[in-house]
């Protein structure tokens, strides 16, 4: 039996291990909702043996900038297939242009996220760089019926987003089709402005959009704000042509209706 240890079971990750326990794999994870405690170096060591696929979902620590699962347990993946869930903010600013996997790295406001992208495909992982993650709890939706929408008046502003449940199925198909390691970009296929998503939220709901604001008005914190400092497109032509890879909802339209 196939035995995939996941390190960080946060949202997405909760997903990919809900996919491969459906197709009869064996799970186990840290995290608040895993089985094994993150600094208990021997059972971490022990699952890891036993692995015969490793993921990591743990971002960069905020404060050093160290990947810690790489400081601790990089040196006990083994002979591992291993994957490493990363961010297309690696990317940087790209004036609301096309970006794919040959674009240089390291030049956004994700420094530390960057360098970890590149200590992961140095050891030879599969890295899969994720924009904007939606799904069931986390969408327009919910900030829509929370009342905490908000159009921000930027035009040409756009963002490429992804379906938890597409991340879940493009790990596992490069798992199954024994893709080569290097960076994949997991995104659907028609990158948006945020206000548009919002829009098509309050149409599903039959209720009006909220007004255009500037980011002022709106009151955005500033990590809210980082997001609005970069502007591109995120291209997933290589994770299509070389996993086999399509996303069930490749749009936010299919996306939100879903969800619905």
């Amino acid at each position: 039996m196939p035995q995939m240890f996941i390190f960080g079971l946060g949202y997405s990750a909760k997903y990919i291990a809900r996919a491969l326990r459906s197709a009869g794999w064996s799970v186990s994870a840290t995290g608040s909702d895993g089985d094994v405690d993150f600094s208990d170096a021997a059972a971490v060591r022990r699952e890891l043996a036993k692995a015969t696929h490793v993921l990591s979902s743990v971002p960069p620590d905020r404060e050093s900038g160290l990947d810690p699962v790489l400081d601790s347990y990089g040196h006990d993946f083994g002979r591992a297939w291993y994957g490493y869930l990363s961010s297309t903010g690696v990317y940087g600013d790209a004036d609301g242009a096309w970006v794919d996997e040959s674009a240089p790295t390291g030049t956004g406001r994700r420094s530390a996220r960057s360098d970890a992208d590149a200590l992961w495909l140095e050891l030879g992982a599969h890295v899969f760089r994720l924009p904007g993650i939606y799904g069931p709890g986390r969408s327009a939706l919910d900030r829509v019926r929370a009342g905490k929408a908000h159009r921000i008046d930027m035009p040409g502003q756009v963002f490429s987003r992804v379906h938890v449940e597409d991340i879940a199925s493009g790990v596992i198909a490069a798992i199954e089709s024994v893709a080569p390691a290097g960076a994949y970009n997991l995104g659907d296929d028609l990158p948006a402005s945020h206000n548009a998503v919002t829009e098509e939220a309050c149409r599903l709901l039959g209720v009006g959009p909220p007004p255009l604001q500037t980011m002022d008005e709106a009151g955005l914190s500033e990590m809210a704000r980082g997001f609005y400092a970069e502007n591109r497109r995120v291209a997933n032509g290589k994770a299509k042509r070389v996993l086999g890879w399509e996303p069930r909802y490749p749009t936010f339209r299919e996306g939100l209706a879903s969800l619905l």
